[in-house]
């Protein structure tokens, strides 16, 4: 079984081959004069990072440099680097785990960036880890998101409670729960709806579900599903999710099909909000628990 540190590894191929330039000729020399550090700073935005992280790194990478007394070997240079972006994607605090049961899992985010599929890759890793799972098909506007979580069903041998398209999504994630109640479930995941077009009718829809799941449950984990591939633009249309909803955390998707990979660090900084998984690849175990030392360290090397 190919490990998860490989699996991110494999993950991050297209923005360490794309970005790999970039960063050799920032840290190349072992030195950060102002040459070094613009070119580090271009580095990091290329990388998607976001402007404003770009620079807290580079001032901070310069403090660093100044105490280290000159210059270092290239490696050692990376290494600092490493350690800072991973102190980013560490600061946002993790949610404990939870005891209840049945727990309770709401997959929010925009169409388009894996949500359906996500919710069937975290069923499948938790059944794997020998939970009982029960899936719950909220995105009742799109008919199509219902089949192919219910195909994801079939596929996996975990129930699905759906109804008919354009049910309220607060009665199936009601239904949902108490399905998972009644037959003993280790865990409920709930898909939802994504649509943009109408922002201020999605997040009173989804705050509703969350309110509705509450009088069965207390706890509810929100996974806002984050496309790496749309980079800043898409950190934008989901901060409206962060701003409506008490997020979680945060699971970043296709991964493996973009070169601005450092979206994760700009998501993480911004909206304060942990990145608990990955996805990279289209297996249904590539989505991966994500781990910031590994992700930092093959993002520069």
């Amino acid at each position: 079984m190919i490990r998860i540190v490989d699996k991110l590894k494999k993950g991050l191929e297209r923005s360490r081959r794309e970005l790999g330039e970039f960063f050799d000729a920032a840290l190349g020399r072992g030195i950060l004069d102002e040459n070094a550090a613009t070119e580090l700073e271009e580095a990091l935005i290329q990388a998607d990072t976001g402007p404003q992280t770009a620079e807290e790194l580079v001032e901070d990478m310069r403090v660093w440099m100044k105490n280290a007394g000159g210059g270092v070997i290239a490696e050692t240079l990376r290494e600092a680097l490493g350690l800072r972006i991973s102190r980013i994607l560490r600061s946002a605090e993790v949610p404990a785990n939870s005891n209840q049961i049945p727990k309770i899992t709401l997959i929010v985010g925009v169409n388009g960036t894996g949500k359906t599929t996500t919710a069937a890759k975290l069923a499948a890793r938790f059944s794997a880890d020998g939970e009982k799972i029960i899936l719950g098909a909220a995105d009742t506007f799109r008919a199509a998101a219902v089949e192919q979580l219910k195909i994801w069903g079939e596929r996996l041998n975990i129930p699905v409670i759906a109804q008919a398209e354009g049910a309220d999504p607060a009665a199936v994630a009601f239904d949902t729960v108490q399905a998972a109640i009644n037959r003993d479930c280790d865990r409920a995941i709930i898909d939802t709806a994504g649509r943009l077009h109408n922002k201020t009718n999605l997040m009173a829809e989804l705050e509703k579900v969350v309110r509705v799941i509450k009088k069965l449950r207390e706890e509810v984990e929100i996974l806002l599903v984050l496309d790496a591939a749309v980079g800043q633009n898409g950190l934008v249309q989901v901060k409206c999710f962060a701003e409506s909803l008490p997020l979680s955390g945060l699971v970043v998707t296709k991964l493996d099909g973009t070169a601005k990979a450092g979206i994760i660090v700009r998501a993480v900084a911004e909206l304060k909000k942990p990145v608990l998984y990955v996805g990279v690849g289209e297996g249904i175990d590539d989505l991966i628990p994500f781990d910031a030392e590994a992700f930092a360290k093959n993002l520069i090397s």
